[in-house]
């Protein structure tokens, strides 16, 4: 595993603890996906279902999208060459659509 997918890892764990925290969301499927398939494949998975997880809605709901998937990789260029131009554009267009400003880092 490269460093950067290594980092994006603990980024992916980060945002599963900053959501039981901060927002009050124990997301135990989310957990589970990231300990047996890796943060950059749970990503891609999110990242291209049809419709959002309930763990995407559940952070909406508590105003915290900025925990979901989609805008840690959004936020932060660096995660960027780890995904393709499609899947980049599937997370922008969720986010748009539910109202959430991107910025980057």
């Amino acid at each position: 595993m490269s460093h950067l997918a290594e980092r994006f890892d603990a980024a992916m764990f980060e945002i599963y603890r900053r959501a039981k925290i901060e927002a009050g969301y124990p997301a135990t499927l989310f957990l589970r996906m990231l300990t047996e398939r890796g943060g950059i494949e749970t990503a891609r998975y999110l990242i291209n279902s049809s419709a959002p997880s309930d763990g995407y809605t559940s952070l909406y709901e508590r105003g915290r999208l900025d925990l979901t998937v989609e805008a840690m990789i959004l936020n932060h260029v660096e995660w960027h060459t780890l995904f393709s131009s499609d899947e980049i554009g599937k997370a922008r267009s969720r986010l748009r659509q539910y109202g959430y400003s991107i910025e980057q880092n």
